[in-house]
């Protein structure tokens, strides 16, 4: 086939065509950005593919932008949308807000997915993995978005756990122990109350979270470690569904 017969398919293809054609091309250069960064975590390891997304998505996301900026007609100021730097601050946190329920939403389609084709351990066991590579990934972001020190200690901590994405839909409380020793509690959460508005049991998420918590900690300063106060299926008081203590154990 000719490259002149190739285009004349996508020149003469409906207009609903064409729309689903564009949708379409951001969810294929979604999951390609994804494939990239997973494969370059397995082949080099997640350190150094952090590393370089890092750069990867400076390049990525400014050329991207910039191309749709002039195609679609709309401003960018210091690489942001015009559209979003004239929003007011409480739009803003709205925004965040409804960004983090999607991301919440966008996990629990993909463990329901796995789960409904299979089984609920097949679905923990994928969730678990996720979480060891989202959450360093989430805590190298924070640190770059805050401009945290490396070795920042509990300080960092607090107000790095602060800028997750679960900080904008959940209620959660940090308790001082001391300059060292921090007690972390999710006291709402929207997993666990939508479960209990259902009357069904909490999920039991304790398996990801010994691998979210510990690695995120870690990230932000390697001389944290975490401990298990408490996460379902434990047992746990009404004011909270999961609680953590973080210790920062200074070098002798």
């Amino acid at each position: 086939m000719a490259q002149n017969e190739v285009m004349n398919i996508m020149e003469n293809a409906d207009k609903e065509l064409l729309l689903k054609m564009v949708v379409d091309a951001f969810r294929r250069t979604i999951v390609h950005y994804g494939q990239w960064f997973g494969e370059v975590a397995h082949q080099l390891g997640m350190e150094k593919a952090m590393q370089i997304e890092d750069g990867v998505w400076d390049a990525s996301y400014g050329n991207q932008m910039n191309r749709l900026a002039k195609t679609l007609g709309f401003g960018m100021e210091n690489g942001i949308p015009s559209a979003l730097t004239k929003l007011s601050k409480a739009e803003l946190l709205d925004l965040i807000e409804k960004q983090g329920i999607n991301w919440l939403a966008n996990d629990g389609i993909w463990f329901q997915a796995v789960e409904n084709k299979y089984n609920m351990y097949d679905a923990k066991r994928c969730n678990d993995t996720c979480w060891g590579r989202f959450s360093p990934f989430e805590a190298v972001r924070i640190k770059k978005l805050l401009n945290l020190p490396e070795n920042g200690g509990i300080s960092a901590l607090k107000q790095a756990l602060a800028f997750r994405m679960y900080a904008a839909i959940n209620k959660q409380s940090i308790e001082d122990v001391n300059e060292n020793c921090i007690i972390f509690r999710m006291n709402e959460c929207r997993v666990q109350s939508a479960r209990k508005r259902k009357g069904l049991d909490d999920y039991p998420c304790k398996s990801g979270g010994l691998v979210e918590y510990p690695t995120f900690a870690v990230t932000i300063d390697p001389r944290i470690t975490t401990e298990c106060i408490g996460c379902p299926p434990d047992e746990h008081p009404e004011g909270w569904y999961c609680a953590w203590k973080f210790t920062l154990h200074q070098k002798s």
